[in-house]
Parts: C-alpha cells; structure tokens; sequence
C-alpha cells in the first residue's frame, strides 16, 4: 500500500494592504506577513504610557525638536512589517516620514511598555526589526522591574546605554537635555 504524501503549501505572507483592510478596532501588528493579535493593555501599562508620554513631549515641543505620539499609529517599514509601538517620537529632520496614514520609515525613537503578552516580541523580534530598519534610540519599559533599558543603535544592534531604576535619572542619548526622574514613574 502506497502512502500518499501531500507537500504543505507555506502560509502567505499577508501584506499592509492586507493589514490596511481590517477593522479599525481590530489591534495587531504585522511581523514578516504574519498578523499578530494585540490584546488591549493593562491599567500599569496605561499609567506609564501617559507619565513618559508628558514629560516627554514637554520636552520635545519645548525644545521645537520634532513631534511626539502614542499608540495607535502604523509605523510601516515594509509592506510586511507594520508596528504599532507604545510611543513615537520622530525629529524635524525626518518629518518627511510622516504621512496622514501612519509613519513611512524609522522614527529616531521608540518605546515599547513590556507585557507579559509581549515581552519575548518586543525584547527580540522588535528590537531586531526596529535595528534593521535604522531607528536611532529604543526603550523597553519594564513595569515589573520598574527599569527602562535604553538603547541607542550601534553598528546594527542596539548597544545598552543603561538600565535606569526607581531611583535613577533617565536620560537619552538622542534627546539631549531631556531627563526623566524615574521615581514619579513607579
């Protein structure tokens, strides 16, 4: 008796259009084709998006260095690569990447707010994608630890500048003067 044996057909990467085409209330990110579902965040996560959020755009319009958001807005770095990061901050001189749609291209800095739903993707998969793609200064924000790791691209990958505390002074290297006192976070 002859076994028969299929050849299984590789799942196609789905592509922004795809990923343009959802509803509006739908959360997720497009990785390398893949749709990944993004369940809504947490209360913690809330509080510490808007406490960076605040000072960091006081700072950013303060200084007339360029504009500051907060997710939702599509970053699109490739028809198969769409993110969505927890805040965005882009410079006058790359203002050109900003369209009425979502953001075209790497942004000087992003900051992911890590969740136990997250945390493998943003500490890997993101850090790679956001290093490919140029994007100058990444923090991942830990509200467990109560630390947010900074790192500023080096030749390719993201090198620690520091991991700041509860009861450090953040600081970053792509915002010059820009200083966060860790302890109103936590």
């Amino acid at each position: 008796m002859a076994i028969a044996i299929t050849a299984v057909k590789p799942k196609p990467k789905l592509t922004y259009e795809d990923y343009a085409s959802l509803p509006d209330d739908e959360r997720c990110e497009l990785i390398d084709g893949e749709l990944i579902p993004m369940p809504s965040p947490n209360w913690l996560h809330q509080l510490l998006q808007a406490k960076i959020f605040l000072p960091l755009a006081n700072f950013v319009y303060g200084e007339s260095l360029g504009d500051v958001v907060v997710a939702p807005m599509d970053i699109l770095f490739t028809p198969f690569d769409v993110v969505q990061p927890d805040l965005i901050f882009i410079s006058n001189a790359r203002a050109r990447i900003i369209t009425e749609a979502n953001i075209r291209g790497a942004p000087d800095l992003l900051v992911e707010i890590l969740s136990t739903s997250t945390e493998r993707r943003d500490r890997i998969v993101k850090r790679d994608l956001y290093a490919r793609h140029g994007v100058r200064e990444y923090w991942l924000v830990d509200p467990y630890a109560k630390t947010i790791t900074v790192l500023p691209l080096g030749a390719g990958d993201y090198d620690t500048y520091a991991i700041f505390g509860e009861d450090d002074t953040l600081a970053s290297p792509t915002l010059a003067g820009f200083s966060l006192n860790m302890s109103e976070l936590f």
